[in-house]
């Protein structure tokens, strides 16, 4: 089987174990990995049951995410589709089926492209018949490919997205902002639905919260105008996020403005996660001979999580634990880098012990980088790693003394997979 990391042959020999390991969790992101689970030929799983999709007039599919178009080429291969729409990031250069309409997207940061996606995507429910279905899938990425803001303009919600995204706040966070910010997400979408629709969805949130994952966008908001207002109070930045933001949020919380929807309108299946990963990459370690152990749903300050993984990590001879989720970065300087790269940099100058530790982003892309994440064997002196890190320029320690994996766009996103060893 092909590796995932197109680099190995300019990694060091020693991570070679590591480095299987990590190419493990890759490979099991793909999504043909799970959804054989819920489509099959010309059949569908739902509650439990396969049903077949005869007795619809047609078959559609709405795509959205950095695992889109993967997971349409999936199920065209098993489904006869009648069209569709698939939003992808604006890097991706894969092409799809000659019914489908692809859109290329930006992200991490809607722009007037993401408004354009959503705009087409609500114009192609709206044709819908009545008997026809829609299959959404839902993929990390989703909230900033596609974007009709509410209440604020686009150039306006461009600047929450940024501050958002420098303060350190979660996924969780983030997204209830940009909910309650939009026309579309948090479940807002289904408002133009005309026929019968299922939505299956990957993780890229810790907790599996279908509200949280792609912004809700084919759920629904347990989030509120006071949840967010609570946010910006958190993180301090009633002095910079924009002044219509402020008083939109304060006008939510005393109720003058309408809530997001609070119940969802149609089926949504949760068809990977991150455990997933995990799970396969304890089983490579263990094959090699490690005694494994695996945290998951890893969150917080990237800090906070480098001790915490070092204070679970046992460090006898052939012992391996292996970690995911998502931590954050609280971004001071204006260097290169992302939470992986971080992670990884942090594991190796806080341990004082011998070890290995890697760490990428199950996507491919980590922060402003093109590399996925990085590997690399300390202990490495405090001093020496100090200086990047607090100029957010992992990536140029890694430039330096080598370690950078480098992937390309997976066409998936299950979050983050990481492991540390101890040969």
């Amino acid at each position: 089987m092909a590796s995932v990391i197109k680099n190995k042959k300019d990694l060091p020999d020693n991570v070679k174990d590591t480095i299987q390991i990590i190419d493990a969790g890759l490979e099991a992101a793909t999504p043909a990995k799970f959804l054989s689970r819920f489509i099959t030929k010309d059949m569908l799983k739902t509650d439990g049951k396969f049903v077949p999709l005869s007795s619809h007039g047609g078959t559609y599919i709405v795509a959205v995410g950095k695992a889109a178009d993967s997971m349409t080429r999936f199920a065209c291969e098993r489904i006869s589709i009648s069209g569709g729409i698939v939003v992808v990031p604006k890097y991706y250069s894969q092409k799809i089926g000659q019914d489908l309409t692809l859109i290329r997207s930006s992200h991490p940061v809607p722009t007037q492209s993401s408004v354009r996606a959503a705009r087409s995507i609500i114009s192609f429910l709206n044709e819908r018949k009545k008997n026809d279905l829609i299959l959404f899938f839902v993929s990390g990425g989703a909230s900033s490919l596609v974007s009709l803001p509410s209440l604020i303009t686009l150039k306006q919600k461009q600047t929450l997205n940024r501050i958002l995204l420098q303060c350190g706040a979660t996924i969780g966070e983030l997204n209830a902002l940009r909910k309650h910010f939009s026309q579309i997400k948090g479940g807002r979408i289904l408002n133009s639905l005309q026929c019968p629709a299922v939505s299956f969805v990957m993780s890229d949130v810790v907790g599996d919260d279908l509200s949280v994952i792609g912004s809700g966008l084919t759920f629904c908001d347990k989030s509120t105008f006071s949840d967010c207002l609570k946010i910006i109070k958190k993180y301090r930045l009633q002095g910079k996020v924009p002044k219509q933001v402020l008083w939109a949020v304060a006008q939510g919380a005393k109720g003058k403005i309408q809530e997001t929807p609070k119940k969802p309108k149609i089926q949504n299946v949760i068809v990977a996660t991150n455990s997933d990963c995990l799970v396969v990459m304890a089983s490579k370690a263990r094959s090699l001979g490690y005694a494994t152990k695996i945290m998951p749903q890893l969150q917080g300050d990237v800090g906070l999580v480098a001790k915490k993984i070092l204070k679970n990590h046992s460090f006898r001879k052939k012992s391996c634990l292996v970690f995911g989720g998502e931590p954050t970065v609280l971004v001071r300087g204006s260097g290169k880098g992302g939470r992986n790269q971080e992670l990884v940099l942090r594991l190796v100058s806080q341990s004082s012990k011998p070890l290995i530790a890697a760490s990428v982003g199950t996507d491919g892309i980590d922060g402003n980088t093109k590399y996925a994440g990085a590997v690399f064997s300390g202990p490495l002196a405090k001093n020496t790693a100090q200086s990047y890190l607090t100029k957010n320029d992992s990536s140029a320690f890694f430039k330096k003394h080598g370690g950078l994996i480098l992937t390309g766009p997976t066409h998936t996103n299950l979050m983050d997979v990481g492991v540390v060893i101890t040969e």
